[in-house]
């Protein structure tokens, strides 16, 4: 079996260029079960990289300072976390919420982590607004960190202090997600086959369970208007959610195994999902329909097949943030960038026992994770977006699909600004 159709010559695809690697301590008598980097995950002001180191550790570090670190040393450069620093002035230590390193023991093997930061005049949905323990400010970072035995902790990004403990989840937390708009509520997906609501300008109380899935879920993702939750899982299960009245508003139809991995465009137009069946949709998740296929194994595998191990499971994709690409990686070990309009990768990159990846907050760079607690990263496939697409996406970031064909434009400009390759 090959990784490329027969039309596709591998050796004029493009090598992404290796930036820098950040490689877990080496401890003696490491045991190599727990060592897994299950998840990695940029702030959204670019502030900060976190990732989890496995031992129930995970590392902050300020992003800046491993981009500088990475250009000091030329175009690959590889640090041991426990000595990478933020050098500080003396003035700096008066600074308020200045990005520093920290190390987290977090009690327990760490699945899943999430950046939160809180707009303060987004109200929060609680019904007790009289008080509250913590009152988080507009420059408040928060860390949450999903826990192997169901606990959910949430930590001060800039301090590393724990604020907040939620209980609730008898199982793994296999993902964490914030909603985008700065509301703070927090949406956990663990194999206790549930979805669980955390209001954490309520001092995180959970304000509703999400029930549909009939086995494990594996991931869940915001919409960019934080409107729509989609969840995947166990036994081919895709859920797309309505946030707003906690309702299921369709289930997707398609994959022939587990799906692992979610992520939406940054017009909130597309949706990538990732399957052990190997192979990346793309999703209008206004409509249902499937509107590009990302194959990972040549010739496909029929649906008997694609249902059990192939050596090409899908782990993980991701959206770029220029909504023109989509970065996924498989057990062939094996990094691929692809154009949302191409049918073959554009970008290719060799990784060993991958499980996680995504784009930095600017979308220059992508993080992946290893079995073995370390942090790849690459730089991506660049390109200056045409006007048409920067005018697609601002058409859909207010106009979902079906609001889309009853414009009076032509035939080929609907198509276009649906995504109809």
């Amino acid at each position: 079996m090959a990784s490329f159709p027969p039309c596709v010559n591998e050796k004029e695809i493009v090598r992404a260029r290796t930036i820098g690697e950040l490689l877990a301590p080496a401890a003696p008598f490491d045991k190599k079960c727990g060592r897994e980097n299950w998840t990695v995950a940029f702030a959204p002001d670019g502030s900060y990289f976190a990732w989890s180191q496995g031992h129930r550790t995970v590392k902050l570090v300020p992003w800046s300072q491993c981009l500088r670190n990475f250009l000091l040393h030329g175009t690959k450069n590889v640090t041991n976390s426990s000595s990478l620093r933020l050098s500080r002035q003396n003035s700096d230590d008066n600074q308020k919420n200045k990005p520093r390193e920290h190390t987290i023991d977090c009690g327990d093997i760490v699945w899943s982590l999430a950046f939160g930061s809180s707009v303060p005049e987004k109200q929060s949905r609680c019904v007790n607004i009289e008080w509250h323990r913590f009152k988080f400010g507009q420059d408040q970072l928060l860390l949450a960190t999903g826990l192997n035995n169901g606990r959910i902790k949430i930590w001060d990004a800039y301090t590393g202090k724990l604020l907040l403990n939620l209980v609730d989840h008898t199982e793994v937390v296999r993902d964490l997600t914030f909603a985008p708009d700065g509301s703070l509520i927090l949406v956990s997906a663990s194999r206790d086959k549930t979805l669980r609501v955390w209001d954490l300008k309520d001092d995180g109380n959970m304000m509703k369970i999400l029930r549909g899935h009939q086995n494990w879920v594996y991931s869940c993702a915001f919409s960019p208007d934080s409107s729509v939750l989609c969840s995947v899982g166990a036994s081919k299960a895709i859920f797309l959610w309505n946030m707003d009245k906690y309702t299921m508003i369709r289930k997707l139809e398609g994959h022939h195994h587990d799906v692992v991995a979610c992520d939406f465009s940054p017009d909130g137009a597309l949706l990538a999902t990732a399957s052990y069946d190997t192979r990346v949709y793309i999703w209008d998740p206004h409509t249902g329909d499937i509107l590009m296929e990302f194959g990972h194994l040549f010739p496909p595998p029929t649906p008997i097949f694609a249902g059990g191990a192939n050596d090409r499971w899908v782990r993980s994709v991701s959206f770029s943030h220029d909504g023109l690409h989509v970065a996924s990686f498989a057990d062939d070990k094996m990094v691929r960038f692809w154009r949302i309009d191409e049918t073959y990768p554009v970008q290719i990159a060799p990784l060993n026992n991958g499980l996680c990846c995504t784009f930095s907050t600017d979308g220059s760079v992508l993080a992946a994770g290893t079995h073995d607690g370390s942090v790849y990263f690459w730089a991506t496939p660049r390109q200056v977006p045409s006007l048409q697409h920067l005018c697609r996406m601002s058409v859909r970031r207010v106009m979902p699909t079906q609001e889309v064909q009853k414009l009076p434009v032509p035939s080929k400009v609907l198509e276009y600004l649906s995504y109809r390759f």
